[in-house]
């Protein structure tokens, strides 16, 4: 099965306040089947900019539990959409810089 792995970011100033959501798009990937409470261990996230990208500076992955798991009735051919539990950074602390 192949299944469209996404996760909501809320992008953060200093003072908590919120400067934009972003859905972020892992990818898509094809897997035998998801249990139900299973995890995904990935990259972490970071900023580049206001855009949220992979911080691979470390090397470091994180474990994230699956949320929700969409799927489409209506069409057959329809990948799968996993949501990640969302998760927040903060500009300023979560600056990837140029890699």
């Amino acid at each position: 099965m192949k299944y469209h792995i996404l996760q909501t970011v809320t992008i953060v100033d200093m003072n908590n306040e919120i400067i934009r959501e972003a859905a972020f798009d892992h990818g898509q990937y094809e897997f035998p089947a998801l249990p139900g409470d299973c995890a995904v261990l990935t990259h972490k996230l970071g900023l580049k900019g206001f855009d949220v990208v992979y911080d691979k500076r470390e090397e470091q992955s994180v474990r994230y539990k699956i949320q929700e798991t969409e799927i489409d009735l209506t069409n057959a051919n329809q990948v799968i959409r996993v949501y990640l539990e969302p998760i927040t950074l903060i500009l300023g602390q979560h600056d990837v810089g140029e890699i």
